[in-house]
Parts: C-alpha cells; sequence; structure tokens
C-alpha cells in the first residue's frame, strides 16, 4: 500500500504535470515539517486550482466552490472550530450516517481517521481551496461572534431574571432600577461597544436589535442585504436596550411610544454619526440604527461611481444660480448621499445654504440644518415659508410629500433659489406628472425644472474575486449585448465575508429640462411622449442602460442588472 507522499507523487506523475526528475529533486529538498503537497504550492510549480484539479479527476473526487453555498448550521455544529482550522476541512452535509466533509488535502488520513472518531460517521470528501475553505470556516463560525458571546459569559443577569408567573407589571420602578445599575457594569457596556464595533468593520449601515419571544436578535446590513450575526439571551435585553437609550439621550422610562435619538462615536480616528430609532413591538422595544459616515460625503460628486454622461450633466445642471433639481427613487436608493455631496460642493462662504429634513441625517460644517417636528406644526411647508425669509442662496427639502410643500418649492426656485429635494418615483419623467397630480401648475414647472436624476443602488462585484461568467446567448440577445463581451459574476473570498461583494454603486436616469420638454409640460404632454423625445432626440440613457454599461465594465453582475432594473 502507498503511504501519503507516495501517493501524491504518483498521481503528478500520471497526471504528466512534473516530470520524474523534477519531482525526485524536490523530494530531496523537502523538509520534514512542511508536506509535499505545500512545497509544491510554496515552489509555484503547480498551482492550487491545477492541484485540485489532478487530485480530483485522478482520486475520483468532486470539487466545490464554496462562496454562494448555504451551510446548514445543524451540521456546522458537529465539528467544532478548532478542528476545522487544525485540518482545513469545514462539515458540508450529512446524510444518514455519512457526514460529507469539504478539504484541500484528501491525503491527510490523520484528519479523516479523527473526525471519523469525533463524529462517529463516514466520511465523503469533497474538494475546494485552502483559501475557501478558510473563508467559509471564518464566516460559519463567526469570530467576532465568539468574542461578542465571551463577553456575553461574564454578564451577571441574576437582577434581570423575570419570575415564571410574571404577574402584571408590578414593582416597575425597582426593576427599572436594576436595569440602570446593570446597564452601568462593565460588561453591558462592553458588549453594546462590540456590536457597534463589529457593525463599522462589516461595513454595515444599519443595525437591527430586535426582541423575539426567547432572544434578542441582532441583524446587519451589509451592502443592502440584511444578515442574522447573533442572538442574546433574553434576559438581557432590558440592559441592553438600556445602554442603547442612554447613550442616544432617550427616555429610559418610555416604553410605550417610539422614540427618535442620536450618538456620536469616534473609530480609527474617524467620527461616525448613528441615528437610532425605538418602536415598540409585542416582545420590547425594537430598535434599528443607521450608521452616517460623513467621510461619504465629503469626496464630491466625482468619488460617487458616476457614469461620465450623468456625472457631466450633473454638474451642468448644480452650476445653475436658481431653479430646482430633484432626485428620485425608493427608500434607500441613495437620494440623501448624493444631495448631501452636492450641498458639500456648492458649500462656500459667499452662499447661504440652509436645508430642512426629517430627521437632520449629517451634520455639514457652514449649513444651517432645521429638524421639522410635525407634532408641534413644524413641517416641510411651514419651514420653507420660514427659511424663505432667511435671505438663503440654496435650499435642501428633505421630501417633498405634499401638495403645499411643491408649490412653494417651485416658487421659490422661480424667486432666485436653488432648491434641491427628492420624490418618491419609479423614473425620472414620472415627477413630472406626480407634481402635476400634487396640483402644481404645468407652466410653473415647465418655468422651474432645471433636471430630475431617478437614481438606485446596485451591489458592487468584489474585485478581489470576481469571475467571468458567460451568459446564455437567449439572455444577451434580450438585453442587447454583444456575445463575447466579458460580463463577471460574484464569487466570495475573504475579503468581501465571502459574500462576492464589496460595497454598492449608483446607476441614473437623467432628464435634462430643454424648451420643447418644457413645451410637452405645459401642453400636459404624456409620460410617454416626454421618454420618447428624451431617449430619441436627447439620448438620455435610462436606468437599465446605465447599469448594463456597469455590467460591461466588470463593477457589476448582470443579475443584478435584471433585479435592479424593468424593461423600458
Amino acid at each position: 500500500m502507498l503511504n501519503l507522499k507516495e501517493k501524491l507523487t504518483d498521481v503528478l506523475l500520471k497526471s504528466k504535470s512534473i516530470s520524474k526528475e523534477k519531482l525526485d529533486k524536490l523530494i530531496q529538498l523537502q523538509k520534514e515539517d512542511l508536506p509535499l503537497r505545500k512545497l509544491l504550492l510554496k515552489e509555484k510549480i503547480i498551482s492550487e486550482q491545477e492541484l485540485l484539479s489532478i487530485l480530483s479527476e485522478h482520486l475520483y473526487l468532486p470539487s466545490l466552490h464554496l462562496a454562494k453555498y448555504k451551510f446548514d448550521p445543524k451540521v456546522i455544529a458537529l465539528v467544532p472550530e478548532q478542528f476545522c482550522r487544525r485540518y482545513g476541512i469545514i462539515p458540508l452535509s450529512r446524510i444518514g450516517n455519512t457526514l460529507t466533509i469539504v478539504m484541500a488535502d484528501p491525503l491527510n488520513i490523520f484528519a479523516l481517521d479523527d473526525l471519523k472518531t469525533l463524529t462517529g460517521s463516514e466520511i465523503d470528501i469533497v474538494l475546494s481551496s485552502e483559501e475557501e475553505i478558510k473563508t467559509a470556516v471564518d464566516s460559519q463560525y463567526h469570530q467576532d461572534v465568539v468574542q461578542l458571546e465571551q463577553v456575553l459569559g461574564e454578564i451577571s443577569t441574576g437582577a434581570l431574571q423575570e419570575e415564571a408567573s410574571q404577574e402584571a407589571r408590578i414593582d416597575e420602578e425597582r426593576e427599572l432600577t436594576a436595569v440602570v445599575k446593570e446597564n452601568e457594569t462593565p460588561p453591558i457596556v462592553k458588549l453594546v461597544d462590540l456590536i457597534l464595533i463589529q457593525a463599522l468593520r462589516r461595513r454595515s449601515s444599519d443595525i437591527h436589535i430586535e426582541p423575539e419571544e426567547d432572544c434578542l436578535r441582532i441583524r446587519y446590513r451589509i451592502d443592502g442585504d440584511l444578515h442574522d450575526i447573533l442572538r442574546l439571551p433574553k434576559e438581557n435585553q432590558n440592559a441592553i436596550l438600556a445602554r442603547l437609550k442612554i447613550i442616544s439621550n432617550m427616555d429610559i422610562t418610555e416604553n410605550r411610544l417610539p422614540q427618535d435619538g442620536r450618538f456620536r462615536v469616534r473609530l480609527q480616528n474617524k467620527e461616525i454619526d448613528f441615528r437610532v430609532s425605538a418602536l415598540p413591538t409585542a416582545f420590547g422595544q425594537k430598535f434599528v440604527l443607521r450608521v452616517l459616515d460623513k467621510s461619504n460625503l465629503s469626496m464630491g460628486l466625482g468619488k460617487l461611481g458616476f457614469s461620465a454622461e450623468p456625472l457631466r450633466l450633473f454638474k451642468k445642471a448644480v452650476t445653475h444660480p436658481f431653479g430646482m433639481i430633484l432626485v428620485t427613487g425608493p427608500t434607500g436608493s441613495g437620494k440623501s448621499t448624493t444631495l448631501y455631496s452636492i450641498l458639500n460642493q456648492l458649500n462656500k462662504p459667499e452662499k447661504n445654504t440652509i436645508t430642512i429634513e426629517d430627521p437632520v441625517e449629517y451634520e455639514i460644517e457652514g449649513i444651517t440644518q432645521v429638524q421639522a417636528h410635525h407634532e408641534i406644526g413644524l413641517d416641510f411647508a411651514f419651514g420653507l415659508r420660514s427659511v424663505l425669509r432667511q435671505s438663503p442662496d440654496i435650499i435642501m427639502v428633505g421630501e417633498i410629500r405634499d401638495s403645499e410643500t411643491a408649490d412653494i418649492a417651485i416658487k421659490a426656485a422661480l424667486t432666485g433659489q436653488l432648491i434641491l429635494s427628492t420624490l418618491h418615483t419609479n423614473d425620472a419623467a414620472s415627477s413630472i406628472t406626480r407634481l402635476i397630480d400634487m396640483g402644481v401648475e404645468p407652466f410653473l414647472i415647465a418655468s422651474s425644472l432645471i433636471m430630475v436624476c431617478a437614481q438606485r443602488l446596485c451591489r458592487r462585484l468584489c474585485n478581489k474575486c470576481r469571475q467571468i461568467y458567460e451568459a446564455p446567448p437567449e439572455v444577451l440577445r434580450d438585453l442587447g449585448i454583444k456575445e463575447g463581451t466579458n460580463l463577471y459574476q460574484a464569487r466570495g473570498c475573504r475579503y468581501c465575508n465571502n459574500t462576492g461583494f464589496f460595497g454598492r454603486i449608483a446607476i441614473l436616469e437623467i432628464l435634462m429640462i430643454d424648451d420643447y420638454i418644457r413645451q410637452l409640460i405645459i401642453k400636459k404632454g404624456s409620460l410617454e411622449e416626454i421618454k420618447e423625445y428624451a431617449k430619441e432626440k436627447k439620448g438620455m440613457k435610462t436606468l437599465r442602460d446605465d447599469a448594463l454599461l456597469k455590467a460591461k465594465q466588470g463593477l457589476i453582475a448582470l443579475d443584478e442588472v435584471i433585479r435592479i432594473t424593468t424593461e423600458e
């Protein structure tokens, strides 16, 4: 029977990937503490993918890319993390008494014997690269979550244990005092800080802290998608939520009404704001923390990833001394970031810039920012009237929600102010009909509107691991893409937390208002007429056109184009 070294050399010689002389020379150089397989890779005699392909072919073992594989937590729990890291394996599935594992070195019989003894199962092998296995282990065993759970283990929860009977809310004051005392203990502070730090390290845009019947669930929104991070014991819920209320300047005694707050942290010499929203639910107050990183705004329009033509039109529009610029799109499409970037660019000492927002997201030095308070009558319309008495040059209105706000904003644009605002519409041209539906006269819209921009956010492919994708010919035909065009898809690596994506990028549809479109608006021309003229005569690129351009540049995946945009 061949030993491990002989078996590997036999496979390599059969595959003709290395000569016998070269292999013999390498074996003579081999150190006892470095296996032949690792020496082959270290000396770059063969690549890891080539070696896996050879082993797969000659040992009759399948191979697998792990980036998009959805692991079963119950199967992962069968093998301890330390074991996986020691032998470079990860459990894949279990059927009956057979456990299927992924490993890079199928000739490591010590790992297989130990695993068989540990699990009491027969072992089947699937091949994958060391890097992919390490990334999968990092992802599935959550190193940072382990750190959080270690802190959680330090917390004494005796003061918060609820009685089984849980009669009507008596001694509420005593329980609240216990919560405050518990909150002041270092482990709770440390736990909340770790949740914030790990969210920032993972590039989260939101942190969701959600009470459930038997636990407190923590989720991070990364590149637009929510990811489960961990579940904390129910008995720690009150102390964690109390800590969040205290740092957010909320009323710690109020649990029945929604509350808003904010706080600021410093991480690696960078100040980051958190906007906090608390909402009463059946199992306690749900908190959502929005991460507001000011460094994203100081870059200016040129660094937001806009395509060349939309960027040129944007820069042209913001040079107008007066008029209205609208940015449209659904919630979470990056409208605020775009408007703040414009404000940052236009923020000069000789200009009086005022915003009215609900809520104020980013605080910008040199700009007057007004927070709307609907409960006391300070809504967008009332606030805008007051702002107009402050001799402004540039005004940003957080959102045009009603006919009164729309009418005041458009009249302000006609009287010498540059107005920036947002609307919720599906495309650029629909904004015109939305304003007309709000009761604004068409001739006022035609006279004041400079530009309408529709915007969406797409997940940007990770540059480190994206791979070429061969789309079916019929899909290419439907999308109008030439065959042979290089397109890419997500794969996953350590750099992008095994997601295949790193950050997001905006796609834009920009409608510049010229004299002909003004005539169409005054005549109450149809939406189709405006769109047809803009596309045929002015060369307007739709959201799908801009997304396809970014797909051809390798910035986003083709399935992201189809997911985010619709056919025109």
